[in-house]
């Protein structure tokens, strides 16, 4: 969620630094806890899941700080 800061309109990324898809189970749960909202559907590949950051996905990965500190 963190990457989704630096992004245009809180933009969560499909893919990881090594260019893995993250799970579709891991953006689901975030959806359900509230900390990220579908954003639009993609023509192309209706099974990716575009989201983006609510405000209270905003809040957490502000609070995480830096992955690994």
């Amino acid at each position: 969620m963190q990457r989704g800061l630096d992004q245009p309109g809180g933009k969560l990324p499909l893919f990881d630094h090594d260019g893995q898809a993250y799970p579709s189970a891991l953006i689901r749960g975030c959806i359900r806890k509230g900390w990220a909202t579908p954003w639009f559907a993609n023509p192309m590949k209706p099974d990716w899941l575009v989201c983006r950051l609510t405000d209270a996905g905003r809040t957490i990965a502000e609070e995480k700080g830096p992955v690994g500190t």
